[in-house]
C-alpha cells in the first residue's frame, strides 16, 4: 500500500465511532482520565546483561517477572483506577520454552516459523490494510501444543469457538 492509499484509508476513518460500548458510557467525553504506560520488561535481557552473553544468553526470567508482578501489583492498588494500560516495547529478549509469538501491528494476517520458533502476525479488529475480515484469533495452549485459529468477528459472534479447538481444553 502506497503512501497516498493509506492516507485514504485513515482519511475515510475520520469522524466515525465506535458502536462497541455499551448505551454509549465510553463513547462520550466524560472529563479527564489517565493511563499507564509500561515499557520493556524484555524477558532474559537482565541476566544476559549481567553475563555479558547479550546475543546468546537470557535464558533466566526470574528477575523481569519480579518486578513485572511488582508493576501489576502497584497498578492494581491505584486509586483512582487507571482507564487502561498499555505495554510497548520488547516483551522477550531471550525465549527459554518459547514455542509461538503473536502480534499483531499488521493489520492482516500473516506469519512463519524460523528454527522451531512460530511467528504469528494477526490481523486487525479495526481498519484492514489486506483482505482478512476484522478479528481475533483464539490461541489454545496445552502441555504438547500451541493450536490458533483467526475468526471473523461476525463468525465467532454467531458460531463461537469451533469444538476441535475447545475439546484441546477438556484434554490433560
Amino acid at each position: 500500500m502506497s503512501t497516498a492509499e493509506a492516507r485514504g484509508v485513515f482519511h475515510r476513518a475520520r469522524g466515525r465511532t465506535l458502536d462497541a460500548f455499551p448505551s454509549g458510557k465510553e463513547r462520550e467525553w466524560k472529563g479527564p482520565f489517565y493511563f499507564i504506560q509500561g515499557a520493556d520488561p524484555q524477558f532474559g535481557l537482565m541476566k544476559a546483561w549481567s553475563t555479558g552473553e547479550c546475543d546468546s544468553g537470557g535464558d533466566e526470567w526470574g528477575q523481569e517477572t519480579r518486578l513485572t508482578e511488582q508493576a501489576v501489583r502497584a497498578v492494581n492498588r491505584l486509586n483512582p483506577k487507571p482507564k487502561f494500560f498499555v505495554l510497548c516495547g520488547d516483551l522477550v529478549h531471550a525465549m527459554p520454552g518459547v514455542k509461538a509469538v503473536f502480534s499483531g501491528h499488521y493489520h492482516r494476517n500473516a506469519g512463519g516459523i524460523y528454527q522451531n520458533l512460530d511467528m504469528v502476525v494477526s490481523s486487525a479488529i479495526g481498519c484492514q490494510l489486506g483482505k482478512d475480515t476484522h478479528g481475533l484469533r483464539v490461541v489454545v495452549v496445552t502441555a504438547e501444543k500451541i493450536v490458533h485459529r483467526y475468526y471473523s468477528l461476525d463468525e465467532l459472534s454467531e458460531k463461537g469457538v469451533e469444538d476441535d479447538l475447545m475439546d484441546l481444553l477438556k484434554e490433560k
